[in-house]
């Protein structure tokens, strides 16, 4: 998840712009099985990574400039890798990786087969109900050197995390990584 410094993840009008690419944290995963993100943040999602891949001069157009290598290649690992949606309202998918899946029931089944990691895309409200669930090992967020003073903050409630790692980044951003609190 992409943050500033007071914990937002969108402004008061839901925008991020203070995000320079959402790739930025391809360089933080290790290989995966599987993305797993929530049903409200998926259309965008799909839409803006097929968009990369199949149509570079719209993509351009979203973003205001010309498609980053990196977004290229997350595009493509986006195209190539399982994803599980996390939706009680989405009928369905047209993007042929992704696949529709009702519960945490169903989302607890897949993550406790052998295999790789699974990375949780977002967003905020998934988050939390896998902290809430103890689906989540670790969260990585990426701080930007901005606060907003307001809009959507990532936690809507207190959870206890344990840091594992923090690492710096270019253009002030850091790189962190938390452990729910296994405690509670």
């Amino acid at each position: 998840m992409q943050v500033t410094l007071d914990g937002a993840i969108h402004d008061a009008d839901g925008m991020s712009d203070w995000v320079d690419s959402w790739a930025d944290g391809l360089g933080l995963l290790p290989p995966v099985d599987a993305f797993v993100l929530g049903g409200g943040m998926f259309p965008e999602y799909e839409q803006f990574w097929t968009a990369i891949l199949e149509d570079p001069g719209a993509a351009a157009e979203l973003l205001g400039r010309e498609p980053y290598p990196r977004e290229v290649e997350y595009a493509r690992l986006a195209a190539e890798t399982p994803h599980l949606v996390v939706s009680r309202t989405l009928a369905d998918t047209t993007w042929p990786s992704a696949r529709i899946v009702r519960d945490l029931d169903s989302l607890t089944a897949f993550a406790r087969q052998p295999g790789k990691p699974v990375y949780v895309v977002g967003g905020p409200g998934l988050v939390a109900a896998l902290i809430d669930a103890r689906l989540l090992d670790e969260l990585r967020l990426i701080v930007h050197p901005v606060a907003l003073g307001g809009g959507r903050a990532l936690f809507a409630r207190r959870h206890a995390l344990e840091l594992v790692d923090a690492a710096p980044m270019a253009g002030g951003r850091v790189s962190l990584a938390y452990r729910p609190d296994a405690s509670r």
